[in-house]
């Protein structure tokens, strides 16, 4: 049973307990300080994963748009704003400068991209990575895969290779098996001026080559920093409750 005051102890002015809602000063602080460095986090996540929402629409719509001619371009184009759209190119297949580009991946299997360049017709050398063929028992047994002869037209998508990647070593010298896709180092290790772009082929020729050619979409990372987001906001979250809990009212008796 709860205890009650006497009527006699409240006229002799003893006050019933109170509850008073007192944080500290460097609890507080501290509490300030975490949850507006988890909201900055948070938005900056945020707004990470909005623009990457954003390109990623527009990738969408690229692949959409109808096929361009890439001999009809201008000279001054932009490389950047062409990503992903659907090209047709005309020319002929240069196998003696052929690359496999290593360790690619498909269905579990090891393998190699098969990267030719095409002399246009209307001049200029563009990087096709023709597709994909497994590793053939042994990495000393290179495929044989060579492009169709004679004047071929290729469909795909437009592609800018990434020339930033990580490699234990470089060799000055490139045989036929490569690492990376990198059209200005191609070029310098070749001497064939390619432009900074390379078209991922889409429609098999005629007859098949057996390429395997199951281009995934660009991974932006959007999921990424949808999780970031979500984590530094329940930080800035916690770091809230726990301020609120510890200081929460408690029991006390003023005796003023």
């Amino acid at each position: 049973m709860p205890k009650t005051l006497a009527p006699d102890a409240v006229d002799a002015g003893v006050k019933p307990a109170t509850r008073t809602f007192r944080p500290r000063l460097v609890p507080t602080l501290a509490a300030l300080a975490v949850i507006a460095v988890c909201v900055a986090a948070g938005r900056w996540q945020q707004g990470r994963m909005e623009q990457k929402a954003a390109l990623r629409a527009e990738i969408e719509a690229a692949a959409r748009a109808e096929p361009l001619a890439l001999d009809a371009l201008p000279a001054n184009r932009d490389w950047t704003a062409l990503r992903y759209r659907p090209v047709r190119a005309s020319g002929r297949y240069l196998p003696g400068r052929q690359i496999l580009v290593d360790n690619k991946v498909v269905a579990g299997r090891a393998g190699y991209d098969v990267v030719t360049p095409l002399a246009l017709d209307g001049g200029g050398v563009v990087l096709v990575d023709r597709g994909w063929v497994a590793l053939a028992g042994s990495r000393s047994t290179l495929p044989d895969v060579p492009p169709p002869p004679g004047e071929v037209t290729v469909s795909g998508r437009l592609v800018l290779p990434s020339a930033r990647y990580f490699e234990l070593k470089s060799d000055a010298v490139p045989g036929p098996v490569w690492q990376h896709l990198d059209p200005a180092r191609f070029a310098a290790a070749t001497g064939v001026d390619v432009l900074p772009v390379a078209i991922e082929q889409t429609g098999a020729p005629v007859p098949d080559d057996g390429l395997v050619r199951a281009w995934p979409s660009p991974d932006l990372g959007i999921d990424t920093h949808r999780i970031y987001m979500v984590q530094w906001y329940s930080f800035a979250a916690l770091a809230l409750g726990l301020w609120l809990w510890f200081g929460r009212p408690r029991a006390a008796r003023d005796d003023d």
